[in-house]
């Protein structure tokens, strides 16, 4: 009981540890893991772990095959919750590098480095490979805890995270085909038998993952689940299409779920954001369980079996060669330049899916007395361990040398997707600007997105808005919404991000003339309430622009416009497009030549030029 608690405890706490330290979890979990098991062994009497997953294969806390079902569950329910987020309009959404890196990339990875594995350690081939198939994966989970910490351009830092995200199912796939293609062998020796077997594979994991997808989304569409039992009716259908396509063809479990996973994930399927808060809620608890005890099971003998130059050697090949032979090739006529190509190289942290995997498999196949078995989970660690603290440790300094640092970003973040959103959104769309809109309401969001805006639908209460990667090329924050603690609620949990110079939102005229509005906070303008942009733009639904020739002229066309009830300055634009937000704390705005005065509301006059939503 002990063991089992501590196991739940520490992995807490190594969770909450890299979140303090924005470490990738996998690492503080791996070290915790060999800390409390093979490296334990060392300091004990009598040379035992403080904690013993199986012991002698009787004893432990998962006696005889218990662990091999509880990894592979857990396997199971992590990857279907990465299958979930697996979006097809994203895949077509990404562009081309990211789409070769995860497929010729993958192809490289997969060919390079079971070519160098099996002439380093003189492994079979199907060994080799199904070591090259694990370490394709990347992983969200590694991957942005160290963008967080590195404001990126946004094509390299896009790059990045959709090759994580799009890359765990494909390398679960392929490494799920190998060891199944490994299995069929040692039974039937590559006869028609075996093809066959392997067929069946292929068959039940993608029919019966299909198959039950849909039944799933017919199951909620009909409510047939009350809400209350919603998460854990999920979890219990997962676990019983792992368990009934097992049944069907051994091994197919997995292939089941990843498939079933990206399915659901892209059809309309109610209350899918629910589902995967509870699913990465579950998969937290899990990793966090998982790999302790995997780490945990290890012996110090596996680790002084990857204790020589052959190891070195193959990490500084998958590091210096492999990698960037892949990325090199993936992103040619991509636009990326060539030090954006290098830090892309560089960064390729294994994941999660990688580790968890390789245990399950290495665990199966030593069981089964497959040659060269025993180098599997070793070899797979230190390849994860190495890359996670090299990027963790190093990805900053090579991005500062490389000067592939966002020095300045443009883009503009609004929280509120209402109609005064949506129209000012669309306007600085028009004029180039990156616009992120983000909405606890689902509607507006819609609307926006059927306007083609970049829009998501988030809750600013939430900590994933603040840590969310695709906002590092954000430098504005315009909060918009009705709410005086929404808006400066948004503004705190961007200050780390954004400057508090660069934030403005909206005030009410009760809250100016009660003294009670922050004087830290910059607003639109002295008139700029929700309730007054909101008659405006419905009676008027378009920005204008008028032309302003001197500071002198700037000032009496915004005084004018400040003046009359049915208007409202936003912006002054410059003639390279450069806007200027006109606020309480931005009242000296240095006039050039074509400059332009941007505001809603009714035309001053029939001369300026008029951008329509």
């Amino acid at each position: 009981m002990i063991e089992l608690a501590g196991i739940i405890i520490l992995g807490i706490l190594a969770q909450w540890l890299a979140w303090r330290l924005k470490l990738p979890a996998i690492l503080p979990l791996i070290l915790v893991g060999l800390l409390v098991g093979p490296v334990s062994s060392l300091f004990t009497p009598d040379g035992s772990k403080w904690i013993e997953p199986v012991w002698n294969g009787t004893k432990g806390l998962f006696a005889g095959e218990s662990l091999f079902y509880f990894v592979s569950l857990a396997i199971s329910i992590i990857l279907f919750e990465g299958g979930l987020t697996l979006k097809k309009k994203e895949v077509l959404n990404v562009g081309p590098a990211i789409i070769k890196l995860i497929t010729l990339g993958s192809i490289i990875t997969f060919f390079a480095a079971g070519v160098a594995v099996h002439y380093l350690f003189n492994l079979s081939w199907a060994i080799s490979f199904l070591f090259s198939s694990l370490i394709i994966v990347t992983g969200p989970t590694v991957i942005t805890p160290i963008l967080r910490n590195i404001r990126l351009k946004r094509d390299v830092s896009a790059i990045l995270k959709w090759e994580g995200i799009l890359i765990d199912p494909v390398g679960a796939l392929v490494a799920v085909l190998v060891f199944e293609f490994i299995s069929i062998e040692q039974t039937h020796e590559f006869t028609k038998t075996a093809i066959i077997e392997f067929g069946k594979i292929i068959l039940f994991g993608t029919t019966f993952g299909f198959t039950f997808a849909h039944g799933f989304n017919f199951t909620l569409k009909k409510n047939w689940v009350p809400k209350y039992l919603l998460n854990v009716f999920t979890l219990a259908y997962v676990l019983g299409v792992f368990v009934l396509s097992d049944s069907f063809a051994h091994e197919s479990g997995l292939l089941s779920v990843v498939v079933m996973g990206m399915v659901l994930g892209n059809i309309d399927l109610p209350n899918l954001k629910e589902i995967l808060h509870f699913k990465e809620s579950l998969s937290v608890l899990l990793i966090s369980i998982l790999f302790i005890l995997l780490s945990a099971n290890m012996n110090i003998s596996d680790i002084y079996l990857v204790n020589n130059w052959q190891t070195l050697a193959l990490f500084g090949i998958i590091i210096f060669l492999v990698r960037p032979l892949g990325v090199f090739l993936s992103t040619m006529n991509s636009g990326l330049k060539f030090r954006e190509k290098v830090f892309v190289s560089w960064v390729g942290p294994r994941g999660i899916v990688a580790a968890g995997i390789a245990s399950l498999f290495g665990l199966k196949l030593v069981a089964q007395g497959e040659p060269g078995a025993e180098y599997i989970t070793p070899l797979v660690f230190v390849i994860v361990l190495g890359t996670v603290l090299l990027n963790a440790t190093t990805a900053r300094a090579v991005a500062r040398i490389l000067g592939v640092f966002l020095r300045s970003s443009k883009g503009i973040l609004i929280v509120g997707a209402s109609e005064v959103s949506r129209v000012i959104a669309k306007y600085l769309e028009e004029k180039n600007r990156y616009v992120v809109l983000i909405d606890n309401n689902a509607e507006n969001i819609s609307i926006a997105q059927k306007m083609g805006l970049n829009a998501e639908v988030f809750d600013v209460f939430t900590d994933e808005v603040g840590d969310n990667i695709e906002y590092s090329d954000i430098g504005y924050l315009l909060a918009l919404t009705a709410s005086k603690k929404v808006n400066k609620h948004a503004i705190g949990s961007f200050k780390k991000t954004i400057d508090k110079a660069s934030c403005f939102r909206f005030v009410s005229e009760i809250e100016l003339s009660s003294g009670k509005a922050d004087s830290g906070s910059n607003f639109l303008s002295t008139k700029d309430d929700f309730l007054k942009f909101s008659e405006l733009i419905r009676e008027y639904p378009q920005v204008n622009e008028i032309e302003i020739k001197s500071q002198e002229d700037f000032i009496q066309k915004n005084q004018e416009l400040t003046d009359k009830n049915n208007t409202i300055p936003l912006f002054v634009a410059d003639e390279k497009g450069e806007l200027y937000v006109i606020a309480a704390a931005n009242k000296t705005i240095k006039i050039g030549k074509h400059f332009k005065l941007v505001y809603v509301g009714e035309p001053l006059s029939d001369k300026q030029e008029v951008i329509k939503k």
